[in-house]
């Protein structure tokens, strides 16, 4: 299984990015998706988690209303919409591909190379 990301830049605060991860090598119903960070000096967090089947979505408290994971039925792709930027999260975004839905990384089984995002204040 394979995972590439994209769609990261550079925004000001309040702006809005859209990352994508296509996911290929098996089928993407076959695992629970998920999005992390990674700040500079900081470890990799939690962003988002979707299911395998239902769609059924959980979030980091500070994301929450801001940020959007989904995956279209008809599409090899994970996509999360950010929206009310802020410069806090700026950081490094990576897309996870695993079993069950966890905020645990070590949870996750394959993972993209990461997408820079930065937003300026």
């Amino acid at each position: 299984v394979q995972l590439q990301a994209s769609g990261g830049g550079l925004v000001q605060a309040g702006g809005s990015l859209r990352l994508s991860c296509v996911v290929s090598g098996r089928a993407i119903s076959t695992y629970t998706l998920g999005w992390f960070r990674q700040a500079p000096g900081k470890e990799r967090e939690f962003v988002a988690t979707i299911s395998r089947n239902d769609g059924q979505a959980y979030y980091e408290d500070s994301v929450k209303g801001r940020l959007t994971i989904f995956r279209p039925n008809a599409e090899s792709t994970l996509y999360l919409d950010m929206n009310s930027l802020k410069p806090e999260d700026t950081a490094v975004y990576y897309c996870a591909a695993g079993g069950p839905m966890s905020v645990v990384a070590a949870a996750y089984d394959y993972w993209g190379q990461g997408t820079q995002v930065t937003v300026s204040s």
